[in-house]
């Protein structure tokens, strides 16, 4: 049967695919074709309808789950194309392969009628903080290169993407950035607390970039803010003081008020679409800034880490973040990024479905404390295997939970 995650937000939908590669000639013979057909269909292509699309340098290959050697693919649509979505693997007879597909994020309640109603499939829910957190620490296991920081942050322009070794992650401040964002203090695999958030997120930027620009996807209100200058749009505090502000050590060129050149009628006509868009992304990136240093220096944490699909395609949002952290915190604080940005969610939400991929994590988590391993080990003890029908047990407790320290 295929093996998928899926993590459906409220903006985007991410699916993880495994595909074993160690298929035996008995096996091929025995495969049903509609299994063949539906990765074929996966495998060969990177654009899916109007709005899906695999991320092809994202592949994940040699991976073993279930003693089975193979490659992870990871595919994203937007969730208004939930229909589509739905309509396609019916069309493709994925429902007469599986009945039950794992699945994390407010989607997942969302669709839960609509995929039993139109594809037969149940959804098995699972915590989208504990697959999140799974997710990254599965994908670095795998991947060495996964974890990033940029060097050099204060300068943007020259600021370059450096390696940064994650094997001893804990404990570190988590930074999920989508809609909106939420703020975790992770101390280990299952150690973990909701801190903070913010309803101004990537859905707001992008929202916003729709409204003043008049773009109409993502991707085009990146390429704006890529091309912009906040400048003209924001006020700083040489607009206020003359130039720096050295009592507190505030440089003229900090923004001291977003958009707060834009009451000028002057200023309003003579700003771009790009300056607009900068402007937006900046007012973003330093309140999401912001609020992730004081959550460190509460907890008492020096790495912060920031995943989720607002970092897509976004080098500028993760070299603006970056600085933040390098700033305001005098070098104390280091902001790091991962690759597989948005997914973790999904591929942490395939692995719950698997025992043998937790004994692999486990093995990797010996740093954590006694009580955390014990707490881990029988949780995953209980996970379901993809071939398991029997997904009552995981929708039993549909209710986010917190791990507290």
């Amino acid at each position: 049967m295929p093996w998928f995650g899926m993590d459906i937000g409220g903006t985007l939908t991410k699916l993880v695919y495994f595909e074993p590669k160690d298929i035996t000639p008995g096996e091929q013979d025995e495969e049903a074709e509609s299994l063949r057909s539906i990765r074929r269909y996966l495998t060969k292509n990177s654009a899916y309808g109007k709005t899906g699309h695999r991320d092809a340098h994202l592949q994940m290959d040699n991976v073993e789950i279930r003693k089975r050697k193979g490659s992870l693919h990871f595919i994203r649509f937007q969730t208004t194309d939930m229909g589509n979505f739905l309509s396609l693997a019916k069309q493709k007879g994925m429902a007469e392969l599986v009945t039950t597909v794992c699945a994390t994020g407010g989607g997942a309640f969302k669709f839960e009628n609509d995929f039993r109603e139109q594809v037969n499939m149940k959804l098995a829910k699972f915590d989208e903080l504990d697959t999140l957190i799974k997710g990254i620490l599965f994908a670095e296991i795998q991947n060495r290169t996964e974890c990033y920081y940029y060097e050099n942050a204060r300068d943007i322009m020259k600021s370059e993407k450096k390696a940064f070794d994650f094997s001893q992650p804990y404990p570190f401040i988590l930074v999920n950035v989508g809609s909106g964002v939420s703020i975790l203090a992770v101390y280990g695999p299952d150690n973990y607390k909701r801190v903070s958030g913010t309803s101004l997120g990537g859905g707001t930027f992008l929202g916003l970039c729709c409204l003043l620009t008049g773009c109409n996807t993502f991707e085009e209100a990146i390429q704006l803010a890529t091309k912009g200058d906040n400048r003209k749009v924001d006020k700083l505090v040489r607009d206020i003081y003359g130039g720096d502000y050295d009592r507190f050590g505030l440089t003229g060129d900090l923004v001291a008020s977003s958009f707060g050149q834009m009451h000028l009628k002057d200023k309003r006509s003579s700003v771009s679409r790009e300056d607009l868009a900068n402007a937006t992304l900046v007012t973003i990136t330093n309140n999401i800034g912001l609020i992730a240093r004081m959550c460190a220096l509460n907890e008492k944490m020096d790495k912060v880490v920031f995943v989720g699909n607002f970092l897509r395609v976004n080098p500028i949002a993760m070299k603006l973040l970056a600085y933040a952290m390098e700033f305001w915190s005098n070098g104390t604080l280091k902001g790091l990024f991962l690759e597989h940005e948005g997914y973790f969610g999904a591929l942490g939400c395939l692995l719950q479905f698997n025992g043998e991929i937790a004994a692999a994590l486990n093995d990797t988590f010996d740093k954590c404390t006694a009580t955390s391993q014990s707490s881990t080990t029988d949780k995953r003890e209980n996970c379901m295997s993809p071939l398991d029908d029997t997904s009552s047990a995981s929708n039993d407790d549909n209710s986010p939970k917190e791990t507290q320290r």
